[in-house]
This record gives C-alpha cells, structure tokens and sequence, in this order.
C-alpha cells in the first residue's frame, strides 16, 4: 500500500462478544460498521481501519478469542462491501498477533500497533511489546501486511525517559516497522508539530502518518509535513467520536486535505 498525502478513515466497532458492553447484537455491531464505512468511502477517503473502539477497558496484552473472532467477521463484511479499498485491522490495546490474523484471514493491507518497541505506561499497566513474535507470525503466514506502528502512542507514556527520534529509529531499524504513526496523548486531541518533524528528521525515508487531532482546518498542513492521515473523531456527528461518522463531515476534510 503506497502512502502519498492517503487519508485512513476509522471504523469504530461497538463492543463486541466479550466485552463489558456488549449488549449481545452481532447484527447491529456489522450494520453499524457498514454504515461508517460506507460513509468514509463515498465520502471520499482512501483506506479503511477497523478497531475495536468499544471494547474499552482493553487488556494489555493478548486479547481473547470472542472479539477476535468477531472483529474476523466484521472486517469481512466491511471488506466484501469495499473490495477496492485497502484496508487495515487494530486490535486493541496491542495485541498485533491477533490483528495481523484477522488481516490474514480477510485479505487486509496492514496492521495498526500501538506498542511495537520497548514498553509504555497506560491505563491498562505495562503495554509491552512483541515485535519478534509479530515478524515470526508474518513471515510464516507468508503475508504482505504492512506494520503501521505508533511512535509513543495515545493513553500512554514510556517507562523510562527516551527521546522520540529514538523510538523511531528502534521501531524502523529494529522492529522493521513499514510505516509509523505519530499523535497526540489521546484519543481525538491534537498532534504536536514539532513531534512530526522530529519523527520525520530521525527517519527521513519512512512513511508517516498522522494518528489523532486531524480535521478540515488542520489536513493541509498536517498533509505537508506527513505522508498520511488517520481521521476518526473529526468526522463523526459534531465531532463526538461516541457518533456514527458523518459524510459530510468527510466530503468537508476530502476537499480541504486536495485543495492544493
């Protein structure tokens, strides 16, 4: 998947089988997922992104079979719907074996890692990562899923201090990351400026992507500093990441983010 001024839309999953929200519908969680996906497509985005959003409160490492199989079914659906449309998995908090699985079984073009280096601190604990076992699973699938990894994360702080030029370069060097993802310290909320060129400046020949904080206002001169954007709250209903996406909204951030 080329990455070139790409915009990467959220499809936000209700709780799912196993979670403490689930209310029990597969029906309504698919029906919800297309509704946002279609939405994100006509609206004119790029690239799809399925997350278990409403799975909250995540477990730090390995996630249980129940929503892991259901997010199968559900990126399946969203993925027969939009066969043209690359798309990508997150399995929340960091479970990456788990995504790059779904990814496997539904023909995704890549995977979202929250913690693919070192270790952070976040409301789930210690989020560790497993970057090994992830690069073993995607060699012995015999895959082209491409790992998009996050640069530091949302909800989370490193354990010890380390400069963020670092973690890029671990994450590109060591965790052999095929793209990285830099946003704000939490869901919906800004992006420092200064963080994307430092990122940019570490890694230079890197893809990079803008994870949080994005909209019509701001896509223009995110765009000319990174290779992409991921757009998620911005786009729903008033901008309340609780809403179901809004196509105007997107039609709105598609044409600001061409304007040249």
């Amino acid at each position: 998947m080329r990455l070139a001024r790409t915009l990467i839309g959220m499809v936000h999953l209700p709780p799912l089988p196993g979670s403490p929200r689930w209310d029990g519908s597969m029906a309504r969680v698919i029906a919800t997922a297309l509704a946002d996906a279609r939405a994100l497509v006509e609206g004119g985005i790029d690239a799809l992104l399925v997350e278990n959003f409403g799975d909250a409160p995540f477990p730090a490492g390995r996630v249980e079979p129940a929503p892991v199989a259901a997010m199968s079914v559900v990126a399946a659906e969203v993925r027969r719907a939009h066969p043209a449309t690359p798309l990508g998995i997150n399995v929340l908090k960091n479970d990456a074996r788990a995504a790059l699985a779904v990814a496997t079984a539904v023909g995704a073009a890549f995977i979202r890692v929250n913690v693919h280096a070192g270790a952070v601190l976040a409301d789930q604990g210690v989020v560790h990562s497993d970057a090994y076992n992830t690069l073993r699973d995607r060699r012995l699938l015999g895959v082209d899923v491409a790992i998009f990894a996050d640069v530091g994360g949302k909800h989370a702080v490193p354990l010890a201090p380390v400069e963020i030029e670092q973690t890029a370069r671990d994450l590109v060097h060591r965790g052999l990351a095929d793209a990285l993802v830099v946003s704000g310290p939490a869901t919906g909320q800004a992006t420092p400026l200064a963080d994307i060129k430092r990122v940019r400046s570490a890694v230079p020949d890197v893809p990079l992507l803008v994870g949080s904080g994005v909209g019509a206002e701001t896509v223009s001169e995110l765009l000319s500093l990174a290779d992409g954007l991921i757009v998620g709250t911005w786009v729903k209903q008033q901008g309340d990441v609780r809403q179901p996406v809004d196509r105007a909204r997107v039609e709105r951030l598609v044409a600001a983010a061409r304007r040249r």
